[in-house]
């Protein structure tokens, strides 16, 4: 069995004060993919040494701006590869996206921590989104491709902040035209989704409403579960094809929140 967790941490020193680390160790993943990590290489493994995470393999992606962004991937098990700095300069050096490559018994499989940032209709934000998704686009055919040649497997775990569908976002009519659920962010889900790569978060999830993933921390939109759906486990078929089973970790109350986001864990039968 592999089991993989993807969680936006909204600060990962403020996750672990609220618990939020000891969550993630008490669901015995073998791969955790954070995002909004917010921490240096420094802060980061400080963190962890004080946690039951200690001791896990740690590929990290800063932002260069402090307390931005930053995408990091643990791991039980060494990586035979880590790319934390892209070649793409989209990629590179954004603090948000890092892959490894693990060697697992039915072959070689990458994994990436992804992070999408929001954006803000009709702003430069927005276009920024955009070309970051565009680089996006171009990377997740190249690891296609590659896994392709090698035989291998690829899982991209993430914050997309984009809901794909109405069922994927609780107010879709009130969000029209803003962004996360504008029509071109949603295109470049159906593109991946239609052909190359399974959304198990929905697959496994069923038909929706839901299962959301993201909530204001503001207003009663916990207690409603007025959501979003907006961080995937997304994976190319052959790996999709063993997944059984995908779940959203709620928090019971809102006082036991440690993020705005649930973690999605994934287990697959490998």
């Amino acid at each position: 069995m592999l089991r993989v967790v993807t969680v936006n941490v909204n600060g990962v020193r403020a996750a672990h004060r609220r618990g939020g680390l000891t969550w993630l160790a008490d669901a015995k993943p073998d791969v955790i993919c954070l995002q909004e990590v917010r921490a240096t290489h420094e802060q980061l493994h400080a963190t962890l040494a004080e946690s039951s995470l200690q001791g896990w393999h740690v590929a990290h992606a800063p932002a260069p701006q402090l307390g931005r962004a930053g995408v990091a991937i643990l791991t039980r098990s060494r990586p035979s590869q880590v790319r934390e700095e892209m070649k793409d300069p989209v990629l590179a050096k954004s603090g948000r996206w890092v892959e490894v490559d693990l060697e697992t018994k039915q072959g070689p499989l990458t994994v990436v921590s992804a992070y999408v940032h929001t954006g803000e209709a009709d702003t430069p934000r927005q276009i920024d989104k955009y070309v970051f998704l565009a680089a996006m686009d171009a990377r997740l055919k190249a690891l296609r491709a590659r896994a392709t040649r090698s035989g291998g497997e690829v899982v991209v775990c993430g914050d997309f902040n984009i809901a794909h569908h109405e069922v994927d976002i609780k107010n879709w009519r009130g969000n029209r035209g803003r962004a996360g659920f504008l029509e071109q962010e949603r295109e470049y889900l159906d593109r991946w989704f239609t052909k190359q790569w399974v959304d198990l978060g929905r697959t496994l999830g069923g038909d929706g409403p839901g299962p959301y993933t993201w909530w204001s921390w503001r207003g009663r939109g916990f207690d409603t579960d007025g959501g979003w759906r907006i961080d995937y486990v997304i994976a190319t078929p052959g790996l999709a094809g063993k997944a059984v089973a995908a779940v959203v970790g709620k928090a019971p109350t809102y006082a036991e929140r440690w993020s705005d986001h649930a973690p999605l864990t994934v287990t697959f039968k490998l």
